[in-house]
């Protein structure tokens, strides 16, 4: 069975600005980035605890996966009808998001 994937608007932002970014910066491969985090979104969708459990939010059950080409994390929560995606941040930020919960 596939859950379906929810952003956050906060999740919806942080995409807007890497895609946008990427086809600025990435005119050799400007759909590289919402390709694999649409490649990953349907894995989710198939297997919601992919990704690593990340302890360091509060908000229980928080699960990352690394977007291995492009080098971002997808910070999630599987939940029992859907998978909530909290933020997508690069993974050389030094520290991770500010989430909130839905």
């Amino acid at each position: 069975m596939n859950l379906p994937v929810i952003t956050t608007p906060e999740a919806d932002g942080q995409i807007r600005t890497i895609d946008d970014w990427w086809r600025e910066h990435r005119r050799a491969s400007p759909d590289l980035f919402i390709d694999e985090l649409s490649d990953d979104f349907d894995k989710l969708a198939r297997a919601p605890n992919l990704g690593r459990p990340y302890r360091r939010q509060s908000i229980p059950g928080t699960r990352r996966i690394l977007l291995r080409t492009t080098r971002y994390h997808v910070y999630y929560v599987p939940r029992d009808r859907d998978v909530i995606v909290l933020a997508v941040w690069h993974a050389e930020r030094g520290t991770g998001p500010a989430l909130r919960p839905k």
